[in-house]
């Protein structure tokens, strides 16, 4: 078993949690309950919410198939691109938008991922 991708499954499904749990009380409940925002992209975000939360399920499955399964190597490179792609976009608009690296620290969450997912391609 490789404990490098193993361990990066666990740590997204973490990731996931924190964002259901957290990102659900302070992002998404204070999204449904706005007035000030139109139907069509209140649950078009809405929706995409919940897409995240599908993406980081299939992310850790996919690190924690691989983990077991060797010849799932390509389970884990697209959990790790994944990963890797959700750091740096977050990290691109932080720069990009002039936003505080601390009140958007998902970056951080995709960073220990993204290593631990990388460091399993060495093991």
């Amino acid at each position: 078993m490789n404990t490098f991708f193993m361990t990066a499954g666990i740590t997204t499904f973490v990731i996931c949690g924190i964002h259901c749990w957290f990102g659900g009380r302070h992002i998404a409940a204070p999204l449904l309950k706005a007035r000030d925002i139109h139907q069509v992209p209140k649950f078009t975000n809405y929706y995409c919410w919940h897409l995240v939360t599908l993406a980081l399920i299939a992310m850790a499955s996919a690190f924690v198939w691989a983990a077991i399964s060797p010849e799932a190597i390509e389970l884990a490179v697209f959990a790790a691109a994944l990963s890797v792609s959700f750091c740096l976009w977050n990290l691109a608009l932080i720069i990009w938008k002039k936003q505080s690296f601390r009140e958007l620290p998902q970056w951080s969450l995709f960073l220990v991922s993204s290593l631990i997912g990388c460091l399993g391609f060495a093991a």
